[in-house]
């Protein structure tokens, strides 16, 4: 590898970071001279995402250009600013793959691109990288393209045929917003290619039923990203377009990124200092409990409670909200109530209906099986009482008593204590 080619690298993946429609961690750790294996040189573009089985898989995290035709008001890329931009060809980018690749950094690769010329033109290029790769170099780890809003079918139906992975991001949850804040972009173009990766999905799902040997086309579906505080969207209107998105066939993860002020210039945009990252996790255990613990966008943020409160989380506050459901009795109650139960997880309500056909749980048993009974005891009954239920005394005091600030251990008023000056 280059000089050159090292130095664009360093660029575009500075550039690529903003984008979380994987997971991303970097590392540094060099290599050490008679002392050690390999290292990760200087973190440069190596991201970390999880697969469905909880493996944790290396990418490289990558743009193929930060030039850009488009001025959106919340991206470091945008074509106003006045930043180092690099371009990488495609053979550049597909040699630092197999170069990564062959000494073991990575597993796969994450590519996007700012849009030059025009959408088609970027897709195209991004095609021939994947198309290379597997086709050329016989490329076998993970590859994960953005489509690019407003490229063709044939473009996107091409990708898809070499790419593991695809994603389209939607970035502002309101069409209006998103005029505003990106006057060259709408829902439209967003849209339209996330309809051609699902028809190409479920129509490839067919042929493979037909034919043994038909390609597969984006076998692990596709993905989105939300930017979130750069627009005066509620919680509410953000978890009912994910609940919306999660209804088609194929999309597998909402990725929420809280606003990261990058264009502290342009008066479009909310003045604040930092990310909001509690709401931003707040919004990922709604999408949690929408996916697992089957509750709807409505019961977790409606029109009373538009937004998620930040102190506690959207299960508890949901349970503070409806005492009249509680208390569950872990011996009788079907699983689907058992899974609302606050410190009741997936795996927790699972062993729970199980162990119940065999004798009658306690709270020990619970405790062993792995439910929280620090916040589980206020909602539940099995045959003792631990705590008052949230039936029989106000939300609000259960809510003192969860969220109080834990006492440190030794942290006693009684304790005699020495001043030796």
């Amino acid at each position: 590898m280059t000089e050159g080619t090292l130095e664009k690298l360093r660029i575009l993946a500075e550039s690529a970071k903003y984008d979380v429609s994987c997971s991303s961690s970097g590392t540094v750790r060099r290599g050490v001279k008679g002392d050690g294996i390999g290292n990760t040189v200087g973190g440069i573009g190596i991201c970390h995402s999880f697969a469905d089985d909880g493996r944790c898989i290396a990418l490289l995290k990558v743009m193929l250009t930060n030039y850009c035709m488009y001025d959106c008001a919340y991206c470091i890329n945008r074509r106003s600013n006045d930043i180092k931009r690099a371009t990488m060809s495609v053979s550049e980018v597909v040699e630092v793959t197999m170069e990564f690749y062959r000494r073991n950094y990575i597993e796969g690769l994450f590519l996007s691109s700012g849009v030059v010329r025009n959408p088609d033109y970027t897709m195209e290029r991004l095609a021939r990288v994947a198309q290379e790769l597997l086709t050329v170099h016989r490329f076998n780890g993970y590859i994960h393209l953005k489509s690019i809003p407003g490229a063709s079918r044939e473009l996107v139906n091409q990708a898809g045929l070499y790419a593991d992975r695809m994603s389209v991001n939607i970035e502002i949850p309101n069409e209006g917003s998103l005029k505003y804040l990106a006057p060259e972009k709408d829902f439209k173009s967003v849209y339209e290619p996330m309809g051609y990766i699902r028809q190409g999905v479920l129509e490839n799902t067919e042929d493979r039923r037909k034919f043994r040997n038909a390609p597969r086309f984006v076998p692990a579906g596709q993905s989105t990203q939300m930017i979130v505080g750069a627009s005066p969207e509620h919680d509410r209107d953000i978890l009912k377009l994910s609940s919306a998105l999660y209804a088609t066939p194929t999309m597998r993860r909402v990725y929420y990124s809280g606003y990261i002020p990058v264009n502290t210039y342009d008066s479009r945009l909310p003045v604040t200092k930092q990310p909001p990252l509690v709401r931003e996790n707040r919004l990922y255990q709604a999408d949690w409990l929408m996916r697992f613990y089957k509750f709807s966008a409505d019961e977790i943020a409606d029109d009373s409670h538009p937004d998620l409160e930040l102190e506690i989380d959207p299960k508890l506050s949901w349970a503070l909200r409806h005492p009249e459901f509680f208390p569950v009795d872990v011996n009788r109650a079907d699983y689907e109530m058992i899974l609302r139960i606050p410190g009741v997880g997936v795996k927790s309500a699972t062993l729970i209906v199980n162990a119940r056909r065999f004798r009658r749980l306690t709270s020990d048993h619970l405790r062993k099986i792995g439910v929280v009974m620090k916040r589980a005891r206020y909602f539940i009954t099995c045959g003792e009482l631990e705590a008052c239920c949230v039936a029989d005394v106000s939300p609000e005091y259960v809510r003192r008593q969860l969220t109080a600030p834990v006492k440190k251990v030794g942290d006693n008023s009684l304790q005699l204590t020495l001043d030796f000056g």
